[in-house]
C-alpha cells in the first residue's frame, strides 16, 4: 500500500513549519543564530504535541551543509535528509521504551569519544526518555554532565516527573504547551486544502476539540473522518463518528434540570443516549455546557441560546451543578453500571434544583404547614366578648396561638428551635448551612443566629430563602443578623447528639442481651458503632 498517513505526510520538516510551541521554537532559533546552544535539552509534554519532531528539526539545523546565520536547515543537503530518513552516523535515535537496560546504554555512550566524522555534532536523540532504568540512568550521568564539546544529548518525554533530577538539573527544559484549538483547526483546513477534500467548516472544529490539544491527535481523527466520509467531511457524519452530542438534545436536557422537570430530563436523556455515544461523553458535554453557561454569564456570548439559557439561571447554582459533573466524571471508571453513572449525575442535579431562584413555581412544590392560621374573619362577624371589642390584626401583628403562646420570632426559645427549625420545610443547601447556626435571641421581630468562627456568611439566595420559610411558619416576616460566636447548640449539633445517644443506648441494648453477651465475653470482642444502624 503507497498510503502514507497525514501524520506522517506532513510532519513538519522546518521551524516555520511547527503548529504552535512558539516560546520553544524562538528559544531554540535564537540559541542557533548565536551559537549558544546547550550541551542536553529534554523536551516535554503531552502527546502529539511536537517533540521529537522539533528536536529532529534541531539536529538538522546543526549539521546542516548549507544553514547560514539564520536558524532554519535547508531539508536539501545530504545530511538533512539522511536524518530526516534516519540514516545519519553521527544522528544516533533511540527509543527508551525498547533499550532500557544499562548494556544498551553502555553501548550507546562508547562512541561518544569520538568525534563525527562527517558532521558538526554528534547528536543523540532519546525518545520516552523516562522508561530509562535506574541504571540507565546513572551510566548516563557522567556523559551527561561532561560532555565532549562535539556531542549533545536531546531527549523527549511525555512524563518529565518520572525522570530523575540529577538528570533534569544537567538539561535545559522545554515544556512544549498543548496546541490551541483553533490552530488545529487551521492546521487541518490547510490539509484539507491541499489535499482537496470537500468539508464543512463545522467539522474542523469538531475535529479540533476532539485532539484536546494534540496535533497529531487531530490529523489521525481527520484520517478517520475522511474514510467514515468516502472521501469527504460532513457534520452529521463527524458527529456519529466522534459520538458528539447535538446541542438541541443537550439543551433541552439542561432546561428540564433547571426546571426541576424529573420526566422531561429522564425522556431527553433517553433521546441522547438512544444516539449510540459513549456515556462518558454525555457527563462530559454537561461540564462542557456548563463551563460555557458560566463563561457567558461573565463575559456574554453571541450565541442567543447560549445567553437565554445563562439569564435563566443563577450563578451559584450553575457552580454546584458543574461541580456534581465533575465528581461524577471522577468515579466514572469505578462505576459498576456507565448508564447509571450518567443518569445519576443527571438525578443529583434535579435534586438541588430547588435552590434555582430564577423558577419560583419550584420553591412553591413544598410549603410547610403553618404552625398558626390567622384569623380572617371580618370584623363585624367577631364576637365581644366581656363587653370588649374585638379588632382586626394588621399582616404583621402577632395573633395568638391555640396555647396562648404569641405567633412571632419572640416566642422562640432555645429549647424549641431545633424543632422549630426542622418545621421550616428547608431544601438542600440552606437546610445544611443554616443547621449549623444556633439560635442566641429573638428581639421584636429580629432573629439573631450565631455562626461558627471562620464560617462563611450565606448568600443572598439562601438568606432569601429563610426568611421566606421563617415568614410562611411564623406568620412574621423576620430581620435576620447572624453573628460570629462558639457555637455548641446548633439544630445539627442537637441532631448528632441524639444520633450518638441512641447508637449508645443501641449498643448497651445489644450488650445485655444474653447469646450477644456470651459471644463478646468469649472472644473478647466489642461491638463496632459503624455495624449499627439507628433511626433518628
Amino acid at each position: 500500500m503507497s498510503y502514507e498517513v497525514l501524520a506522517r505526510k506532513y510532519r513538519p520538516a522546518l521551524f516555520a513549519e511547527v503548529v504552535g510551541q512558539d516560546h520553544i521554537l524562538q528559544a531554540l532559533q535564537n540559541s542557533l543564530a548565536s551559537g549558544n546552544l546547550h550541551q542536553a535539552l529534554i523536551f516535554s509534554g503531552t502527546r502529539g504535541v511536537g517533540k521529537t519532531t522539533i528536536a529532529r528539526i534541531l539536529a538538522k539545523a546543526l549539521n546542516c551543509h548549507n544553514r547560514d546565520e539564520g536558524s532554519e536547515p535547508c531539508d536539501n543537503c545530504a545530511a538533512c535528509k539522511e536524518i530526516k530518513s534516519g540514516h545519519h552516523l553521527e544522528f544516533i535515535e533511540v527509543d527508551a521504551a525498547s533499550r532500557t537496560g544499562v548494556d544498551d546504554m553502555r553501548d550507546l555512550l562508547e562512541s561518544a569519544v569520538y568525534k563525527p566524522a562527517n558532521a558538526n555534532y554528534k547528536i543523540y536523540l532519546i525518545d520516552e526518555v523516562h522508561m530509562l532504568s535506574k541504571s540507565s540512568f546513572n551510566a548516563l550521568l557522567k556523559t551527561l554532565e561532561e560532555p565532549p564539546p562535539h556531542m549533545i544529548f536531546l531527549m523527549a518525554t511525555t512524563e518529565l516527573d518520572k525522570v530523575p533530577k540529577t538528570v533534569l538539573s544537567r538539561c535545559l527544559q522545554l515544556n512544549l504547551k498543548a496546541v490551541a484549538l483553533t490552530q488545529i483547526s487551521n492546521h487541518i483546513n490547510t490539509i484539507l486544502k491541499k489535499e482537496g477534500i470537500q468539508y464543512d467548516p463545522e467539522t474542523t472544529q469538531l475535529i479540533a476539540n476532539s485532539a484536546q490539544g494534540s496535533v497529531r491527535d487531530g490529523l489521525t481523527l481527520l484520517d478517520q473522518a475522511i474514510a467514515y466520509g468516502a472521501g469527504k467531511l460532513e457534520i452529521s457524519q463527524v458527529k456519529e463518528l466522534l459520538g458528539t452530542i447535538d446541542d438541541i438534545y443537550l439543551f433541552e436536557l439542561v432546561e428540564n434540570i433547571l426546571a426541576g422537570n424529573g420526566e422531561g430530563a429522564h425522556h431527553s436523556l433517553q433521546r441522547i443516549l438512544e444516539l449510540q455515544v459513549d456515556y462518558q461523553k454525555v457527563i462530559e458535554a454537561l461540564i462542557d455546557l456548563m463551563h460555557q453557561l458560566t463563561m457567558t454569564q461573565q463575559l456574554g456570548s453571541k450565541d442567543e441560546d447560549l445567553v437565554r439559557l445563562a439569564n435563566s439561571v443563577d450563578g451559584e447554582l450553575l457552580q454546584l451543578l458543574y461541580q456534581i459533573a465533575i465528581n461524577a466524571l471522577e468515579k466514572f471508571s469505578v462505576h459498576p453500571s456507565p448508564y447509571q453513572a450518567v443518569e445519576m449525575c443527571v438525578l443529583r442535579m434535579l435534586a438541588f434544583h430547588p435552590l434555582n431562584e430564577s423558577k419560583p413555581q419550584i420553591n412553591e412544590k413544598k410549603n410547610p404547614t403553618p404552625r398558626v392560621k390567622a384569623d380572617v374573619s371580618k370584623p363585624s362577624e367577631r364576637k365581644v366578648k366581656e363587653g370588649v371589642e374585638a379588632h382586626q390584626p394588621d399582616k404583621e401583628t402577632e395573633v395568638p396561638l391555640s396555647n396562648g403562646i404569641s405567633a412571632s420570632v419572640e416566642s422562640i426559645s432555645i429549647s424549641e428551635w431545633s424543632k422549630d427549625f426542622e418545621k421550616l420545610g428547608l431544601n438542600g443547601i440552606s437546610y445544611q448551612f443554616f443547621s449549623e447556626l444556633e439560635f442566641k435571641e429573638a428581639i421584636d421581630n429580629k432573629l439573631v443566629l450565631m455562626r461558627p468562627k471562620n464560617f462563611s456568611s450565606p448568600t443572598s439566595a439562601l438568606l432569601e430563602e429563610f426568611v421566606d420559610r421563617c415568614k410562611e411558619y411564623f406568620k412574621v416576616k423576620p430581620e435576620v443578623v447572624i453573628e460570629e460566636g462558639n457555637v455548641t447548640n446548633s439544630p445539627s449539633l442537637i441532631k448528632e447528639k441524639i444520633v450518638n445517644q441512641n447508637l449508645q443506648a443501641t449498643i448497651e441494648e445489644l450488650e445485655n442481651q444474653p447469646i450477644i453477651s456470651e459471644i463478646l465475653k468469649s472472644f473478647d470482642g466489642t461491638i463496632e458503632p459503624d455495624s449499627i444502624s439507628t433511626k433518628e
